[in-house]
């Protein structure tokens, strides 16, 4: 045991108790002291060590400390150390700190050990901070010194320190090359441990590992791909590692089957959609070309077609060389055999991003999907021109009148053991209920080929059960559908095309000018004929020239063509006929059907995103336009509220004027009339108080039971008059709505007006009609000149009977020339004073009475303002990133274009489709 080692374990007074190990120690160490105390003083200092040891194990720390001052040899800084120690084991810990850090030393050991104790220290403090610091310094001095590391390891661990205990495996397993700071730095990357540090963070371990241990670097590589996938920074670690990667020399006797089964995830990740070319472009290249560097058996064909497929769609974006070896491996593959799954997926995730993304897939392209994927039965697609006598010809097969008319629909006929039929459209099913619907439904949309729909006719039908047979009808050719027939979207669909010809006049002009088209665009497709109706119109040996004629004609187009001669009865040559004509590929065959309609889905969401557009701009156009017809709507309102108003209320006031003139004119002759109650025996005293009244009661009688009835009459007049011009408002309003419900296709404006107010107005008539208080006037009760003295000589001169004479002529005089129009005026004003404030509520009500209509009329402006507004929205969005929409479908031709090169593994030759 070295010296430093006793010094540790604080033995070091055992080289005193030499020969002496059974004695006790303090006595043995007390002896040696007074021994040398005079001999050799020198040695005291290391005994006085030795004592502080001795009573340091019995823990008789305070001894040991007292022992410990005074060392002023070479064992002084360990002294220090045992007195910190000390104080420690006491529970004195910043004397036991101060102690510590006041150590002046060389020895490494010391040091160590001193950054071991005061790491206890720190932690028994739990000042975390200061204990991580001195374990880094600690390990720093000498991470070979036994223990060190694992104990910095175990401290980090506990505290949860992540980021040192990743730093410390990290560079451990660098200086090492220990397996087992590997392995622990992977099981940190497997708890997530490592996820907020940078990918390049590992690039120098990945470096050294790889050098020294492949499988643990792949076991490093791929924990850590794991890790990242789900952070920010997954794209940057996939960019880094391929970086690095690329340089690297793969150990071809390694197997790197869990590094080629992450790069097969991690790229159809890629691949599904979410990420744009533009951040694919970087990663895509490097990411393929290591995958072919390491790919296993079981995935090499994935990552070759994958490099094939991604050069072809990214011209130039490999290198040569990757092409070539990724060619050279789809060439030596063996045959896919999860072709028709994985197909499948790929198009149900298209169908999930489209949903995502507001669009459905076309229902026609779902079913006919799903229709290969399920059916096994031989398709054959039957055509002709117009007057060809098919649809004769399928009720013949069909054993059934079904086809009654020529169909403008695609109709699939197969065996079914109910009958069922199902009608399928772009955008919707919809069960068919009974024969006489299909018949119907067949020729419904004869004239918009664009819109067919497929029928699916499921019924029990012996001939296509017992041949295994699906009958494809579409329409008949001709003139109006040469352009957009749908032959050419289901001809791929079928095994063979079956073009059928009369027997009174066989392969047309028309005809052979179809089928040339055909062939022109799917030359691969096996075409044959039926001729049929020459039973009853040639006999035999002509028949058989007519066959003959014919063939030899076909046959100058398609050499291989087979011609069958049809009748009624022979349905069993038939079924022989098209055993022998039909080549059924098998599942090669229906997958490559499912690819190109695959490829008619991402045509067709192309398409769709284009119609969006293009939909969002009529939208917006639409809603602009109808705004400015709505806003001219409401002004039109408001001009016509503003012309009702004024003619109403200008007949209400003609009501009014006219009331008042006829008071005015009739009133002063009530007046006047009035001077029969004067005789020259009136009390001429008193006449003009008698007169007063009776003017005021001949006035009231008037007002009630003449002006009051006429009044009355012309409200009626005016109300009739008012309801009028309501009636014709709400008429023209009735006609706007209908314009505009017609321009939105659906009645969505009803603007109706509140005919209440008309209630209120007749209902306000009665009321103000049906009496009045008519307040007494001042007549003859003024004092004006003539007045007061007419008055004054009543009473002045009444007193002498002579007198009277000349006061009745006075006053008879005075009232039969008397000017009462003021009085009138006054009269009519106080009469009408309550229908004037009628008058001019007029104009509110008229309001109100299209106060309704015009809310409607603002709110469907607001409602187009609306969709003009997120109209725009929508089609910003579109025109500023429309690689949001189109880069995925880009993706996902790729993909399929990858599943293309993979299904023409183990063929002898690979062509591009």
């Amino acid at each position: 045991m070295t010296i430093e080692e006793q010094l540790i374990r604080k033995n070091y007074y055992e080289m005193f108790l030499e020969g002496k190990e059974a004695e006790n120690p303090v006595q043995v160490l007390g002896e040696v002291y007074l021994k040398d105390h005079v001999s050799h003083p020198e040695n005291l200092p290391s005994i006085r060590f030795a004592q502080g040891e001795v009573y340091f194990q019995y823990k008789d720390f305070e001894a040991a400390i007292y022992k410990w001052e005074n060392i002023a040899n070479d064992l002084e800084p360990w002294a220090k150390k045992n007195m910190a120690d000390a104080y420690f084991e006491l529970g004195f810990l910043e004397s036991a700190e101060e102690l510590y850090l006041s150590i002046a030393t060389d020895s490494e050991v010391l040091k160590i050990e001193t950054g071991l104790q005061l790491l206890a220290l720190y932690m028994e403090q739990g000042r975390t901070d200061r204990a991580v610091e001195v374990i880094k310094e600690t390990v720093a001095l000498n991470p070979d010194y036994p223990g060190v590391t694992k104990i910095a390891k175990a401290f980090f661990e506990s505290k949860e320190d992540w980021g040192n205990a990743v730093d410390l495996a990290a560079a451990e397993g660098m200086r090492t090359h220990s397996p087992d700071w590997f392995d622990t730095l992977i099981d940190y990357i497997n708890h997530g441990h490592t996820k907020p540090l940078q990918p390049d963070y590992f690039n120098n371990v990945m470096v050294g590992l790889f050098e020294t241990d492949p499988a643990r670097f792949e076991s490093l590589v791929v924990s850590l791909w794991k890790s990242y996938r789900e952070e920010a920074s997954y794209l940057q670690w996939m960019k880094n590692f391929n970086e690095i990667f690329l340089g690297m020399e793969t150990v071809s006797r390694h197997q790197w089957s869990d590094l080629s089964a992450i790069y097969k995830e991690s790229y159809s990740d890629l691949m599904g959609g979410r990420l744009l070319i533009k951040e694919l472009k970087p990663l895509i290249p490097s990411h393929l070309t290591n995958w072919l560097k390491i790919a296993d058996t079981s995935s090499k064909l994935c990552a070759s077609s994958a490099a094939m497929a991604w050069s072809e769609m990214f011209p130039s974006s490999l290198g040569n060389e990757t092409v070539r070896l990724a060619e050279e491996m789809v060439l030596a593959a063996a045959k896919y055999p999860h072709a028709m799954e994985d197909s499948l997926k790929l198009f149900d995730r298209i169908g999930a991003w489209a949903k995502k993304n507001g669009v459905s897939v076309d229902n026609r392209l779902k079913w006919l999907i799903d229709s290969i994927a399920s059916s096994e039965n031989r398709t054959v697609l039957l055509a002709g021109v117009a007057g060809s006598g098919k649809a004769s010809f399928l009720n013949t097969v069909l054993s059934e009148e079904l086809m009654t008319s020529q169909t403008s629909s695609v109709v699939a006929f197969q065996y079914g053991v109910e009958p069922e039929i199902l009608d399928i459209s772009e955008s919707v099913s919809e069960q068919i209920a009974s024969y006489e619907d299909f018949q119907e439904a067949v020729g419904l949309r004869r004239q918009n080929h664009k819109s067919e729909t497929i029928i699916d006719f499921r019924a029990p039908i012996e001939f296509l059960r017992e041949n295994s047979l699906e009958l494809i009808d579409v329409p008949d050719f001709n003139r109006n559908n040469a352009e957009y027939h749908p032959i050419l979207r289901y001809l791929p669909f079928a095994d063979c095309l079956l073009f059928v010809l009369h027997a009174e006049d066989p392969f047309t002009a028309k005809e052979e000018e179809v089928l040339q088209s055909i062939v022109s665009q799917h030359s691969e497709k096996p075409i044959h004929f039926l001729l049929h109706g020459l039973q009853g119109m040639y006999s035999e040996q002509e028949s058989r020239a007519v066959q003959d004629e014919v063939l030899s004609r076909i046959k100058a187009i398609l050499p291989e063509a087979r011609l069958f001669a049809f009748s009624g009865g022979k349905l069993d040559e038939l079924g022989s006929f098209l055993d022998a004509i039909i080549m059924k590929g098998g599942e090669t065959a229906r997958v490559t059907k499912i690819h190109h309609y695959i490829r008619m889905t991402i045509s067709y969401l192309l398409n769709k995103r284009l119609e969006m557009e293009n939909k969002l701009v009529e939208t917006i156009r639409w809603n602009e336009e109808m705004t400015a017809k709505l806003n001219g709507a409401i002004n039109q309102v408001h001009d016509l509220e503003e012309e009702k108003s004024s003619g109403i209320k200008k007949a209400f006031r003609k009501a009014k004027e006219d009331t008042r003139a006829e008071i005015i004119e009739k009133v002063p002759d009530i007046l006047k009339g009035c001077s029969d109650m004067v005789t020259e025996k009136s009390d001429f005293s008193k006449i003009h108080i008698e007169l007063n009244e009776e003017m005021n009661k001949r006035v009231k009688e008037f007002l009630e039971d003449t002006i009051l009835q006429k009044f009355y009459l012309r409200l009626q007049d005016w109300s009739r008059y008012a309801k009028s011009e309501f009636e014709q408002g709400q008429a023209y309003l009735d006609e706007m709505a209908e314009g505009f419900n017609t321009m939105y296709g659906e009645e969505k404006l009803s603007l109706t007006c509140d005919f209440k107010v008309l209630e209120d107005w007749e209902r306000d008539a009665d009321r103000l009609t049906s009496g009045i208080a008519v307040e007494k006037q001042n007549i003859l009760l003024r004092s004006t000149p003539s007045q007061i003295l007419l008055k004054g000589a009543g009473k002045l001169l009444s007193v002498l009977p002579q007198n009277n004479s000349m006061l009745f002529n006075k006053y008879k005089s005075y009232l039969e020339t008397e000017d009462f129009s003021e009085t009138a005026s006054a009269i009519a004003d106080k009469f009408l004073q309550q229908f004037g404030i009628f008058e001019k509520s007029l104009p509110r009500d008229v309001n109100l009475f299209f106060r309704e209509a015009l809310k409607e009329l603002e709110g469907a402006v607001k409602e187009s303002n609306g969709d003009i507004a997120v109209s725009k929205e929508e089609l910003a969005k579109l025109r500023h990133e429309p690689e949001v929409y189109k880069d995925p479908l880009t993706l996902f031709e790729t993909k399929l274009r990858q599943y293309e090169w993979m299904s023409a593994a183990g063929r002898t030759a690979v062509y591009n489709s």
